[in-house]
């Protein structure tokens, strides 16, 4: 059995990753830069630099997992209210889901609208929630886990949820929710219009 060598300048010192502005303004799709051979690829998920460049958010100060069981599992709409404000950026490592953004931000130009990307462990893609949006998504299959970065601390006294079918924005989702939390159910229950 012979062993294939490659050459040690394939370390990718000029792999690069992709940013391309969602219709929210502030929020991207960030994809990796495959530098690819016959052993598979090596890719950069996370550069400072260019977070910086992009006027992103590069604060990393905690990360999470999400591991959903069921198809049609619903999280969401999570977000935490300043001082403690955060961004996210998120990546499907297992499954594939319905990755959802409300833009909340008062002065913004696309405030109160949403929209959904689908992320997946075969696409590799990632989604940068800035500050200011709230967050969720569905299981589009079973045994499906999220990987999250956040720029900010869980503060469970500036945590909020919008209700995932409030009318006010209309989300459609792909598919009937199979999976929700009694907080998740029960968000914006009693509120004002």
């Amino acid at each position: 059995m012979g062993w294939k060598i490659r050459d040690s300048h394939s370390r990718g010192e000029n792999l690069s990753v992709i940013f391309t502005e969602s219709k929210l303004k502030g929020a991207f799709m960030i994809e990796p830069e495959k530098m690819e051979d016959e052993r598979g690829f090596f890719a950069r998920t996370w550069d400072k630099e260019k977070f910086v460049e992009h006027r992103l958010n590069p604060k990393l100060v905690q990360c999470n997992i999400s591991f959903n069981k069921k198809k049609g599992t619903l999280r969401g709409m999570h977000y935490q209210v300043a001082p403690y404000e955060e961004a996210k950026l998120v990546r499907c490592t297992k499954g594939k889901i319905f990755d959802v953004i409300i833009d909340l931000r008062p002065n913004s130009k696309t405030y109160k609208a949403w929209e959904g990307i689908e992320l997946s462990s075969e696409n590799y893609k990632m989604l940068y929630v800035p500050e200011g949006f709230a967050h969720g998504f569905q299981t589009l299959e079973d045994n499906t886990e999220v990987f999250y970065q956040m720029s900010e601390f869980y503060m469970p006294s500036h945590a909020c949820t919008i209700k995932w079918n409030d009318k006010k924005y209309q989300i459609k989702w792909p598919l009937k929710p199979a999976v929700l939390s009694k907080n998740d159910y029960t968000a914006g229950i009693g509120e004002k219009e």
